[in-house]
């Protein structure tokens, strides 16, 4: 019986879940209805600030040489014996919503920094470098625009725009870079690594429901941001009749209903659409709203079908303002990305490192952005799905991965990073 190959190789589990549960402390907070213990780090937060300096001590614990770039993005380097090679970069992010668990995006990034320190313990060396980076506002919901860090870094969005995002209060990005001491000298654009590879949280039931332990990201699918505001008439709430209002709550209602009825209608393939974020002004009791602000989030892995229903909600927008006197809206891109195909070859490099760890595994779709889409553009990308509990929740305090599935993860990583940087034959 042949045992692993000699290019196969495990990361110390323990350690892995230990960087992760110290890291959910930074940003802590107890969740009221959950019971549970959450994460708030926000983007370019004191506390998002408080994790970053943790994680780059820990870059630098593991001898890597850190760089961060002029939009805040993170660079741990690891030396290969080629000083020529284009590096094998892995990572995600640590900014989370405001109501996160430990995984999303800090799996990625402790994870390969747990395997460097599994390289250097060992006394592996790489012909390429490998690189972990840790990629700003990633999640989108402090400045507006996710994948942020990343896509600026590939090029998609400019600097100038990225730094004059602001937040609900009226922040800059670019403020807030300076304020917590992020705002570094190195250049934002990212030569092309030699591949990409993001070990992240499925953040989905797909691997428990096949009741697999790692999943083989085939891409991700398209996201469509945009703001949605509402002008209508302040009134009072008991004297004013009905066919006299211009409400925009009500207007604003209507909206999220017809999104509704968009999905159901299954005319537009596999669409998903979220209204997150509604508030509606003065916001009292007894007098009708005449202002309402509110986001929707439209998702489809089908280019086409995300356009079409993209201007069938426009459509309707224009037929709620026509129909209703003193009803205006106005709209806001916030983001917008198409669906990314990944890499074969690289999905295939996973793919065989899962089954050299004897883990069965399933290609799949993912639902949610990820800086790796962003950084397909300059190489060939990939993503590691770990299987996630509770239905796969996340961006929830009830977001949980095992100890034991979060190792799986990682060693899939570890051996595809170590794959793909050539191990030195010497």
């Amino acid at each position: 019986m042949t045992g692993p190959a000699p290019d196969t190789i495990t990361v110390n589990g323990h350690r892995l879940w230990q960087s992760l549960m110290d890291l959910a402390e930074i940003g802590a907070y107890d969740d009221e209805r959950t019971g549970l213990r959450g994460v708030n780090r926000l983007a370019l937060t004191d506390a998002d600030a408080a994790g970053r300096r943790q994680v780059i001590a820990w870059l630098e614990q593991a001898g890597l040489t850190v760089r961060i770039d002029r939009m805040g993005n993170i660079y741990g380097r690891r030396e290969g014996t080629d000083p020529t090679a284009a590096p094998v970069l892995t990572g995600s992010h640590i900014d989370s919503v405001a109501t996160a668990g430990a995984f999303d995006g800090c799996l990625g990034v402790l994870g390969g920094i747990e395997v460097v320190r599994t390289l250097d313990e060992r006394g592996i060396s790489t012909r390429r470098p490998i690189e972990i980076g840790v990629f700003t506002e990633e999640e989108g919901v402090r400045f507006g625009t996710d994948m942020l860090g990343s896509a600026v870094a590939a090029g998609r969005l400019s600097l100038e725009y990225a730094h004059a995002l602001t937040d609900r209060d009226g922040r800059t990005l670019g403020g807030e870079l300076s304020r917590t001491g992020f705002h570094g000298p190195a250049d934002v654009r990212l030569d092309p690594p030699y591949a990409c590879v993001e070990c992240h949280i499925e953040q989905g039931p797909v691997l428990a429901e096949n009741d697999v332990q790692v999943g083989v990201v085939t891409g991700v699918q398209g996201i469509s941001w945009q703001e949605i505001t509402i002008h209508g008439r302040a009134a009072h709430a008991g004297t004013t009749p009905t066919h006299l209002r211009a409400d925009a709550g009500l207007a604003a209602a209507r909206i999220g209903v017809h999104l509704r009825s968009m999905v159901d209608s299954g005319g537009y393939g596999e669409l998903r659409a979220t209204v997150g974020h509604l508030a509606v002004h003065p916001d009292l009791t007894n007098i009708v709203p005449a202002r309402a602000e509110f986001t929707v989030d439209l998702r489809n892995p089908d280019d086409a079908r995300m356009a079409r229903a993209e201007e069938d909600l426009a459509a309707f927008l224009r037929t709620l303002e026509d129909g209703t006197p003193g009803l205006t809206l106005t709209t806001r891109r916030m983001a917008r990305t198409a669906y990314v195909p990944f890499d074969e070859r690289v999905q295939k490099v996973i793919a065989r490192a899962a089954d050299d760890h004897g883990l069965e595994h399933i290609s799949l779709l993912s639902g949610a952005g990820h800086d790796a889409q962003e950084i397909a553009a300059l190489c060939p990308t990939a993503m590691v799905f770990v299987r996630g509990e509770y239905d796969g929740i996340s961006h929830n305090p009830r977001e949980y991965s095992t100890p034991e599935a979060c190792t799986h993860g990682v060693d899939v990583l570890a051996t595809t990073l170590l794959r793909l940087a050539a191990q030195d034959p010497s």
